[in-house]
């Protein structure tokens, strides 16, 4: 066929209308991509920062609207940070400087475990009295409480102070401790942290004996005794096992007689119990 324009346009069968494929299937979605849309940048820069690590070390600044947020992860490491030439890496703990901590010449300063005063250290409370002064000039409002019981559980037999001796049944004799209910062979407890200054017979009635030194002028004694499980020059500590109870000596059955001697004189020992 010839056109107007003179160009021949070959006759040839219309070409069929391409047909546009129309996929209704749905396209594979992330399924973390709501949860990540739901949480807001912060929280997902900080959840970045712990998952790869590197806020173990650093902090972690985000901006977002024009405010700078910083995250502080915990570090299991010392932070690290150059000194001040800029060579080798120190602490960041020396960089900053540290305070300054001034004393007397003459001021003594202890930092051992003794020396802090809680009620669960009991023989830091004990050090503290016996250190700042002599046993003999501290009241018995400061010394009550200072001492441990002796036995496991106390039940008292005879008191401190004049009574009926049991031995000759005649008034007016002075019991030089305390007796306590104990059968033969309960452990016996030291009171407190000291020094075992005797382990043997006690010729005036105590039986086998037991004397610990506490320092400055304090000591008890624990009397009667069956056997002992310490021995002389030993360091014992609060609690320790230090005899088994008995009856020997001028006793009339299984108890313990303990004492509290201050500068070498029986005190009642209830005044530091």
């Amino acid at each position: 066929m010839q056109n107007s324009r003179g160009r021949r346009r070959a006759a040839v069968p219309a070409s069929t209308p391409r047909v546009v494929e129309v996929i209704t299937s749905e396209r594979p979605r992330d399924p973390h991509r709501d949860a990540r849309r739901r949480r807001g940048p912060f929280r997902q820069v900080t959840e970045f920062a712990a998952a790869s690590g590197i806020g173990q070390k650093a902090g972690v600044a985000l901006a977002a609207a024009g405010l700078v947020l910083t995250v502080t992860v915990p570090a299991t490491s010392p932070v690290m940070a150059t000194d001040a030439s800029g060579n080798s890496p120190v602490a960041a703990s020396a960089v900053a400087p540290q305070p300054r901590i001034s004393a007397e010449a003459e001021a003594e300063i202890d930092f051992s475990r003794s020396a802090v005063v809680t009620e669960a250290d009991p023989d830091g409370k004990l050090k503290q009295l016996l250190s700042a002064q002599s046993a003999g000039a501290i009241t018995r409002a400061a010394s009550t409480g200072s001492l441990g019981a002796p036995l496991a559980a106390l039940s008292t037999a005879s008191p401190f102070g004049y009574r009926v001796s049991p031995i000759t049944g005649g008034s007016g004799d002075f019991h030089r401790g305390q007796d306590y209910v104990a059968q033969c062979g309960t452990s016996v407890l030291a009171a407190a942290t000291g020094t075992v200054t005797f382990v043997g017979w006690h010729e005036y009635g105590g039986g086998n004996r037991v004397v610990v030194d506490h320092g400055n002028g304090l000591e008890t004694t624990y009397n009667h005794l069956s056997s002992f499980s310490v021995k002389e020059g030993q360091t014992v500590s609060r609690g320790d096992v230090v005899a088994l109870s008995g009856t020997t000596g001028a006793s009339t059955g299984c108890h313990l007689h303990f004492e509290v001697q201050v500068n070498g004189e029986v005190v009642d020992p209830t005044g530091w119990l």
